[in-house]
């Protein structure tokens, strides 16, 4: 929980989960349905500009600048911030491209916890992008981000369905979640 004045706290909230499984136009929606602003996942912006294969520093890029930007977005935010990824990402990420995590991220996990996460199920179709890499290994992943909330006992919801019901199911666990944790 970030507190940006004595009257204002605002409630972060991560979506976490494989490529394609709605992360984006969830993120948008719950903004829209609770009027407050949204974190883009920056690495996505920075690779469809990119012109050349990505590496290791660019990665680390992507991962300062969304911290950054998470800082700078909450300022705007109106009782909920929502974010399009997080350091968790990142971290696989690193394991699985390069088998090497940056020493400073392991922290920065820890002290930037989120007031919840919603992790996306890889039960939506795969819609390929030029930025996405893994459209075997959508369940690999989702159960590599689950094992690592679980390790941390960071609190969670497993988002899933289509369409409008998942956009529902996601409003509802956050009002459960927020009504249960007040």
């Amino acid at each position: 929980m970030e507190k940006i004045s004595e009257s204002k706290t605002i409630k972060r909230i991560a979506l976490i989960g494989p490529e394609s499984t709605g992360k984006t136009m969830l993120c948008m929606k719950l903004a829209e349905h609770y009027k407050t602003v949204w974190v883009p996942e920056y690495a996505r912006i920075f690779m469809a500009k990119l012109k050349r294969e990505y590496n290791y520093d660019d990665v680390v890029h992507c991962a300062r600048v969304q911290m950054q930007t998470e800082v700078e977005m909450i300022k705007e935010a109106n009782h909920f911030l929502f974010c399009d990824t997080e350091l968790i990402n990142y971290k696989i990420w690193f394991e699985d491209k390069f088998q090497k995590v940056p020493e400073w991220l392991e922290e920065e996990i820890e002290k930037r916890k989120y007031n919840l996460y919603l992790l996306t199920s890889p039960d939506l179709p795969w819609i390929a992008e030029t930025v996405r890499e893994n459209p075997t290994r959508r369940k690999y992943f989702f159960d590599l981000y689950s094992g690592e909330l679980e390790k941390r006992n960071f609190p969670f919801k497993v988002i899933f369905g289509t369409g409008e019901s998942r956009l529902s199911l996601a409003i509802a666990l956050i009002d459960s979640f927020l009504i249960t944790n007040s």
